[in-house]
């Protein structure tokens, strides 16, 4: 049988969860910084956000937060600015629904962020979905034979 030479088995490689809830000094933004919401995730550490200076740029994740800080659709981001590429940047931070909410007081994110919501303020409508059902198609020709008149396509 082979002898453990190792510091530990498989819940030491694991790691500890060591951000217990615990709260944080409020960060704000500085010069070559600036705030934004995540629109879309596209993989591989990287996401699409809308700053709130109203450009939309293609953000990095910085490898301390990869895999220990989850991010989601809507979420509130500090985003590092780049010198040599202007819609490009990497996150930084992400704020809790809290923070955000303490950043709105505050006044440094603007009036018309949404927080703590998926549907961005940004450019949506692309997911979604409308479904036309039997009932309302009765009360539609209903309507149309009360007022319109009906064209048969023998009539054209």
């Amino acid at each position: 049988m082979p002898k453990n030479k190792g510091k530990g088995g498989k819940n030491r490689r694991r790691g500890k969860n060591e951000s217990d809830k615990e709260k944080r000094e409020l960060v704000f933004k500085e010069e070559g910084q600036e705030y934004a919401q995540v629109v879309k995730m596209l993989g591989s550490g990287r996401l699409s956000c809308s700053c709130f200076d109203g450009q939309t740029r293609l953000a990095h994740i910085r490898g301390k937060l990869r895999k220990k800080v989850w991010i989601n659709n809507g979420d509130i981001i500090l985003l590092s600015l780049r010198d040599y590429q202007d819609d490009k940047g990497d996150v930084l931070i992400k704020y809790t629904a809290d923070e955000a909410r303490s950043l709105k007081q505050y006044g440094e994110l603007p009036e018309s962020a949404r927080i703590n919501e998926t549907d961005t303020y940004g450019p949506g409508d692309e997911g979604e979905c409308n479904f036309d059902f039997a009932d309302d198609q009765d009360s539609d020709e209903e309507s149309d034979s009360a007022g319109n008149k009906e064209i048969e396509i023998d009539d054209i």
